[in-house]
């Protein structure tokens, strides 16, 4: 298939998948598959979602948990869509403590900040609560997201954005990680800091009203595609404000009340 151009046959799930990988490969935006394909949704996407997973691992990707997108009011009314997405981690997402957003591989990136849980126990569904998820967390830490996405302007269907591993990047985790039960996660709050600049604000209940609602939304969501959370996966429970964009040459910090600071830069 040339670069862009759509099969003659038509999308499918097949060609979205090598068509994604390649977007993301090659630092190249396109318009939404739905604008061609209006059949693809939610599963349909999940189904490339998935292949595209079996491909990161194939190339010797390590699958290290799972991240949910648009949890939070703010993102869904930002992105024109109401319901959360699960999506998988992998080791080549994880960006180290102290190193610059990599602008040489992601396309248009932004950044937001995430509740972030490593799983002690299995977790899996249908079923799960929110308190059930809760017992299987091990440790609880600040972090971010450098979200991307394959899509030009950030513009894109359930279908479309499921199938694009819900705009997966880059995350790093903070340097504090406390049990869940030293914290009120409902309560803790997080300041994004741009520029020197204070520029929004939020606690955790802009995550479905409390992140372990967004774990127990994961286990179960999971379930229903043959999945589960496993012990030690590193889960991102979703942005907790709008994500702020991160050129060349800015400065990003997220400064969590119990959950000390993550502080990100452009790079060049």
């Amino acid at each position: 298939m040339a670069k862009g151009t759509r099969p003659e046959a038509g999308w499918d799930i097949e060609s979205v998948a090598a068509e994604l990988l390649a977007c993301e490969d090659e630092r190249r935006e396109r318009e939404p598959f739905t604008d061609e394909w209006p059949e693809l949704d939610l599963d349909t996407g999940y189904a490339i979602q998935d292949l595209n997973l079996q491909k990161r691992l194939d190339r010797g990707e390590k699958l290290v948990g799972v991240k949910l997108g648009l949890t939070s009011r703010a993102k869904q009314q930002r992105m024109g869509v109401h319901f959360p997405f699960v999506a998988w981690l992998t080791d080549a997402m994880i960006l180290p403590i102290g190193d610059p957003v990599p602008q040489s591989t992601l396309i248009h990136p932004r950044i937001e900040p995430e509740i972030v849980f490593v799983m002690g126990d299995r977790l899996e569904g249908p079923g799960v609560t929110a308190a059930q998820a809760m017992a299987a967390v091990e440790s609880v830490w600040g972090g971010a997201e450098v979200i991307d996405s394959r899509y030009r302007n950030f513009r894109f269907k359930a279908g479309d954005v499921s199938a694009d591993n819900a705009s997966s990047g880059a995350f790093v985790t903070g340097p504090v990680g406390l049990p869940p039960t030293d914290l009120d996660l409902a309560l803790e709050a997080v300041l994004v800091e741009v520029n020197g600049e204070i520029v929004d604000s939020a606690t955790g209940a802009a995550v479905q009203g409390h992140p372990g609602e967004a774990l127990a939304l994961a286990a179960n969501d999971l379930a229903r595609r043959g999945h589960a959370i496993e012990p030690g996966w590193i889960v991102l429970t979703g942005g907790m404000t709008d994500a702020v964009f991160a050129p060349p040459g800015s400065s990003v910090a997220m400064h969590f009340t119990n959950l000390g600071s993550v502080f990100i830069n452009g790079g060049e």
